[in-house]
């Protein structure tokens, strides 16, 4: 079924500081296209760019009315790039790709039918063999594995830059910081749940030098522990911290009855005891009640912001069936 934009597959490809490769993919994606007469849009996000990639993609726009550019003023990161052309692509299916010709183009084809043929919301690329270096390939295997533990998500790859979505995947989440990483989370949590996998192939670096660093793998730990925080409590914050404030409090106020109840006893026994104020316990136990109680204050805020949130409200409708007009309670005669 033709979408209703007309276009078939919209390829975004965000970029930062790619100039020498830009034509080159450009016209590899044109020839895939072409010799599978799929109608495309292709959406080139400059991140940035220092080199002059700006210029290259406005000559590649003016060559192909296919082409389409974003330019931002200063480097935002992938997930800015992601979310801007999301936000652009018209076509029924959403296919994204690294700009450094590392993904190949002859995969789209196949990531088409799997979405289109096969009915997967979401179908992520598995490098399975990689060439990049060794620093970059450990700290990314302790991500995935990390991942598929938190999430229940069978990917050997989240953050594969290769990945093809159903249009209305894309316009139901946001990407943001470096959630470009766990987009397969973000797509479960907005009920998306077709989830599949394809080997694609890796090819080495043509141009330029990869982009990675260490900051970026801090970065994305700390991201996958926001996502899957507010995947379960985002939208009611007081389950969390109102359980934790609760066994806290609970805890350091037995530890206190208890500790003064001993006192008590061993004083009414003639037995010599430790003064309370000297245990350090005691303190420990007093610093626990307060920490529940701040706990629980800090869920009774979350709630007040939830409930004065806009889009605290805000559920995706797949389908609609029924209510265009009003019948008249009359059967016909």
């Amino acid at each position: 079924m033709q979408p209703e934009s007309g276009i078939d597959i919209s390829v975004v490809v965000p970029l930062y500081n790619e100039r020498e490769s830009l034509p080159e993919l450009a016209e590899w994606i044109r020839n895939v296209m072409t010799a599978n007469r799929f109608s495309y849009e292709l959406i080139f996000v400059d991140d940035g760019s220092r080199d002059g990639s700006w210029e290259t993609v406005r000559q590649l726009a003016a060559a192909d009315e296919a082409v389409r550019g974003i330019s931002f003023r200063r480097n935002y990161g992938k997930s800015a790039a992601l979310y801007c052309g999301f936000e652009a692509a018209r076509g029924e299916v959403v296919i994204t790709m690294d700009a450094d010709l590392q993904d190949s183009p002859d995969e789209i084809p196949a990531l088409y039918r799997m979405v289109h043929d096969e009915g997967y919301d979401l179908v992520s690329g598995w490098k399975k063999e990689r060439h990049d270096p060794i620093g970059k390939r450990w700290p990314s295997k302790l991500f995935n594995a990390t991942a598929r533990l938190m999430s229940g998500i069978r990917l050997h790859d989240f953050n594969c830059g290769l990945k093809a979505y159903r249009a209305k995947v894309v316009k139901s989440i946001e990407v943001y910081g470096e959630m470009h990483r766990y987009i397969p989370i973000l797509a479960k949590n907005a009920g998306f749940d077709r989830i599949g996998e394809k080997v694609v192939y890796h090819r080495a670096r043509k141009y330029g030098h990869s982009k990675f660093g260490w900051e970026r793998a801090v970065k994305g730990y700390l991201d996958l522990i926001t996502v899957m925080f507010l995947s379960r409590f985002g939208r009611s914050p007081m389950y969390f911290f109102g359980s934790l404030g609760t066994l806290m409090f609970l805890f350091g106020a037995v530890a206190v009855v208890i500790i003064i109840a001993q006192k008590l006893n061993r004083q009414a026994a003639g037995v010599a005891f430790r003064p309370v104020t000297d245990q350090p316990l005691f303190f420990l136990c007093l610093l626990a009640v307060g920490l529940g109680v701040l706990l629980f204050l800090a869920g009774f805020l979350g709630e007040l912001i939830n409930r004065n949130a806009t889009d605290r409200n805000r559920y995706l409708i797949d389908e609609r069936i029924g209510g265009q007009t009003a019948g008249n309670g009359m059967k016909n005669q």
